[in-house]
């Protein structure tokens, strides 16, 4: 039975649910396919020539190649597919958006509103060639050249895998203890289970030629002017660390978190009943991150949970999937209104006020109409920024971001970035795949090995 909260204090408990409730809400979202079932699945694609998937791709998956390979029972061979443009390819299939990627634009769609499912074809290929525990690639011979590549997340594990395919020494810098990035810490439990974030960093590492050095961070143990003083060229993965503010009175009162910080607590935690949540729930926010919040809150016992987002359903920056993955799970979503202030009592927060909002040309404004909701715990999902100082006067950075060139090269010498950090992404896992894969090729172009 879960502890009853302090008399006129916020309903914020751990263990709200059995063993059993626990190890069901997050088991994985998406069971893999049997033998038989990716067979079936595979058979329905028209294997399109310059097929609109492939197109859709950011990193250009010959998809109906390794369909047809899957559809041969050949999955290894679809797997190799796959890893030759996405070695997080796994990762991808599991966490990407693939409703809004290749899947909107498949054939089947258009035609029929019920694509061929190929993210889940693509786990099953890449998770059938991981199992088995072969080897993908070997290392070309050492070229004398080292990289240094800082941030183990997606793009600079992508980087690193090239550059030791292509034979020069990498050393990855990871600020925290585990690679992954928002892969390990990031996404929800649900969408990755069994570790599987850690066992495609090993798989990553397998090709070798990659130290991992951990506990690493930019400007704090490690500056940037060293690394290229050291090796022969850098590479910049470093994500988004800052938290952008609400902006809103109450922020710092007891019970407001950062929705990226406690589902990075919930992906390390052990026992999932340990971890504390309030029975009234907000997120504030309209992307993946809001949406794995709010479901995850669900899964650990909270009774009354509500995404707010100043616009509408259709700027949210979480999918129709997600958005509706989250209402099948009991999340209300109020669309058109912003926090005024989070309200508490004894330094903790005990309610939210939102006002409504609507667009005043394209700009979002209040409209003096204001709502209450209680609220044991609210949670800030409203994007991260850079966090500059490391990179303060070196690197060109515009509206918060990285300035690099179509090669991944920043205004620096010898200096490239990839990922969530630079200008012009999506903040995709598959999109920091290819910049972390492209910025390996031109690295390996300018070092002339």
């Amino acid at each position: 039975m879960a502890p009853k909260p302090m008399s006129g204090g916020p309903d914020i408990a751990a263990g709200r649910l059995t063993a059993e409730d626990y190890q069901r809400n997050f088991s994985d979202l998406h069971p893999p396919l049997t033998r038989h079932e990716a067979t079936v699945e595979a058979d329905r694609c028209f294997f399109c020539y310059d097929a609109p998937c492939t197109i859709a791709c950011p990193t250009s998956i010959d998809i109906p190649l390794f369909i047809r390979e899957i559809s041969t029972g050949n999955p290894d061979g679809a797997a190799k597919t796959i890893f030759a443009q996405n070695i997080l390819g796994g990762m991808c299939a599991r966490v990407c958006p693939t409703e809004t990627l290749c899947e909107e634009a498949c054939v089947r769609m258009e035609g029929e509103g019920k694509p061929v499912k190929i993210g889940i074809l693509q786990r099953y290929a890449t998770d059938h060639f991981m199992e088995a525990g072969e080897t993908l690639y070997e290392r070309a011979e050492e070229t004398g050249k080292t990289v240094a590549v800082v941030g183990g997340g997606p793009a600079g594990l992508a980087c690193a895998h090239a550059l030791a395919r292509n034979g020069h020494s990498v050393t990855i810098f990871e600020a925290r203890e585990k690679l992954g990035g928002l892969d390990e810490y990031g996404i929800a439990a649900y969408k990755t289970v069994d570790d599987f974030a850690g066992k495609e960093v090993d798989f990553v590492l397998s090709i070798g030629g990659i130290t991992v050095e951990t506990g690493k961070a930019l400007g704090r143990d490690i500056a940037l002017a060293d690394l290229r003083s050291k090796y022969d060229a850098v590479f910049l993965g470093i994500g988004l660390n800052g938290v952008n503010a609400l902006r809103a009175e109450g922020e710092d009162l007891d019970g407001v978190h950062d929705a990226v910080d406690y589902i990075a607590e919930l992906r390390q935690a052990d026992d999932l009943s340990a971890l504390p949540i309030g029975r009234r729930v907000v997120v504030i926010g309209g992307g993946m991150t809001a949406i794995d919040m709010a479901v995850q809150a669900r899964h650990l016992g909270a009774e009354d949970v509500t995404i707010a987002y100043r616009r509408g359903a259709e700027q949210m920056g979480a999918s129709g999937f997600e958005q509706e993955l989250a209402q099948v799970n009991g999340v209300r979503i109020l669309h058109w209104v912003k926090p005024n202030a989070v309200t508490g009592d004894n330094g903790h927060a005990t309610g939210i006020e939102l006002e409504r909002t609507r667009l005043d040309g394209s700009r979002v404004v209040g409209t003096g109409e204001t709502i209450h909701l209680p609220a044991d715990m609210v949670f800030k999902a409203i994007g991260q920024t850079l966090v500059e100082d490391p990179l303060a006067g070196e690197l060109k950075i515009d509206g918060g971001k990285i300035v690099v060139d179509d090669e991944g090269r920043t205004s620096l010498d010898g200096v490239w970035a990839g990922g969530d950090c630079v200008a012009g992404g999506e903040d995709l896992t598959v999109q920091a795949v290819a910049h972390g894969r492209d910025a390996a090729a031109s690295i390996h172009r300018a070092l002339g090995a």
